[in-house]
């Protein structure tokens, strides 16, 4: 039998990382704090790359690809960004077995080196807008690491844009947080707290980040996605600029935007139990799998036979498998593809075959339903439709069952302690006070929602005046 999995109530954080491992998803890296994606773990990865670039080519963005290293001297022109990410960065010294004249910086993120790039792509209001993506590695020297949610080096997708006047940026910045929640929530069967990030938590040099929030399990939140409005900052370091229709040059105007392998992790958090992986089945590189069950009344070669067959009826291509393994009994694989997440299970014994039939086992339920052969493609459809309906159902009764509306600092904190979950909370407005918050409760401002109603209130730590509530959470 294969290890077990330590249950959530017991322990959190080993059962996230025992499904991990059950899973077969990822692994630890000689590297301290790097991991090594296996491939049923990057097969999600794809899966969710699929779904983004479709999206991105809708909205009008090209792929492209920029260096891993960047000279050192491009993240020192941009004073805020620098100063943001220089405790994380990791730099070359050495090439060659020399010195190098300057060190070159291993990406944290692109931006100094694509607006280096932009500098000599940009030149008129003709060569406006310019919508670029880019697939990459990025490295960023963490301290404490958590498989998927936080490693030092990890994979993501970073957009990065530039645009003629501030209007077009801010409409990209937003368009693009919606095509993440939809990517969330539409898929990923995740729902999100969509809003603007406070000025201590925007990104280093974005004029606005806007954000995505999710609340897993535990009912810590989880930055899911994030958009940055990067005003004209990085466009001035580089001295990007255009020449209008009236023959007068401007700085250009420039978004950001970017989701990771995180993502994986907000997965396993937000769907999955004490028995494995729980997957919704629009990312599931494997939607089900057909395990034929032996015995004396059918010889196996003719079971594996009429699997196959049933393999082939469900339409799903690739992403059905029949489990011929003979030599095990069907506990053991039934035990084995619930770790792995697979949405439906599909049994056929020598009774089903008597019956022309099947039962499909459902994975988020374990609800079994028996069905005659010829329906089983429009049935397989309609459940794997249920679950995905199901899933985003759940997760979406949580947030609602943990999102508490408190007043005073007594409720913020007896809320936040238990049974946890997301604070809507007025807070005034200070820098100063939000970072005292966090060093005395742990929690931090995750969002302004964007639906956050005009009214007057008090901060319950200050008791300075507020015009809306903010999202507060403790956060992975």
């Amino acid at each position: 039998m294969e290890s077990r999995i330590t249950p959530r109530d017991q322990d959190y954080n080993q059962w996230y990382l025992d499904v991990i491992q059950q899973a077969e998803l990822a692994d630890y890296a000689p590297v301290k704090g790097c991991m090594v994606i296996r491939p049923n773990g990057y097969a999600i990865w794809q899966n969710i790359q699929r779904i983004l670039d479709d999206m991105f080519a809708e909205t009008g963005h090209r792929n492209a690809y920029f260096p891993l290293l960047i000279p050192e001297s491009f993240l020192k022109k941009e004073a805020e960004h620098v100063e943001g990410f220089a405790p994380e960065c990791a730099v070359v010294t050495h090439g060659g077995g020399k010195k190098l004249e300057e060190p070159l910086v291993i990406r944290p993120t692109s931006e100094t080196i694509i607006w280096s790039m932009y500098r000599k792509w940009i030149s008129s209001w003709r060569d406006l807008p310019l919508l670029i993506n880019q697939w990459a590695n990025v490295l960023r020297w963490e301290m404490r690491t958590r498989l998927f949610l936080r490693t030092t080096e990890f994979l993501w997708q970073e957009g990065h844009t530039a645009h003629a006047n501030e209007d077009e940026a801010e409409q990209e910045a937003r368009r693009m947080l919606e095509v993440y929640r939809r990517l969330a929530e539409d898929y990923l069967a995740m729902p999100v707290v969509a809003g603007l990030k406070s000025e201590r938590e925007k990104f280093a040099g974005a004029l606005h980040t806007y954000t995505i929030e999710a609340m897993m399990q535990d009912r810590r939140a989880l930055q899911a996605g994030t958009s940055h409005n990067l005003g004209q900052n990085f466009a001035r370091a580089f001295d990007v600029t255009f020449q209008d229709e009236q023959g007068r040059r401007h700085l250009v105007w420039a978004t950001s935007w970017g989701v990771s392998t995180r993502l994986i992790g907000a997965l396993i958090m937000t769907h999955s139990d004490d028995k494995g992986l729980v997957l919704p089945p629009r990312v599931a590189a494997l939607q089900a799998v057909v395990v034929p069950i032996f015995g004396k009344q059918v010889d196996n070669e003719t079971m594996i036979t009429e699997a196959r067959k049933l393999a082939a009826e469900t339409g799903l291509g690739r992403a059905v498998e029949v489990d011929e393994r003979s030599n095990l009994k069907p506990g053991f694989k039934y035990h084995h593809w619930e770790q792995r997440g697979v949405p439906v299970r599909i049994e056929l014994g020598p009774r089903d075959l008597e019956k022309q039939g099947a039962v499909l086992v459902r994975r988020d339920s374990g609800e079994k339903i028996f069905i005659e052969r010829g329906q089983v493609k429009e049935r397989l459809q309609q459940l794997l439709e249920d679950i995905q309906a199901s899933l985003l159902e759940r997760a979406r009764e949580r947030q609602r069952r943990y999102t508490f509306t408190v007043d005073n600092r007594e409720q913020f904190e007896q809320k936040l302690a238990d049974p946890g979950g997301f604070l809507l909370a007025h807070w005034c407005g200070r820098g100063e006070c939000e970072e005292k918050i966090q060093a005395e409760t742990k929690a931090t401002i995750r969002c302004i929602p964007f639906d956050a109603v005009e009214e007057a209130g008090r901060c319950p730590f200050c008791g300075g005046e507020s015009r809306r509530r903010v999202l507060f959470a403790k956060a992975y």
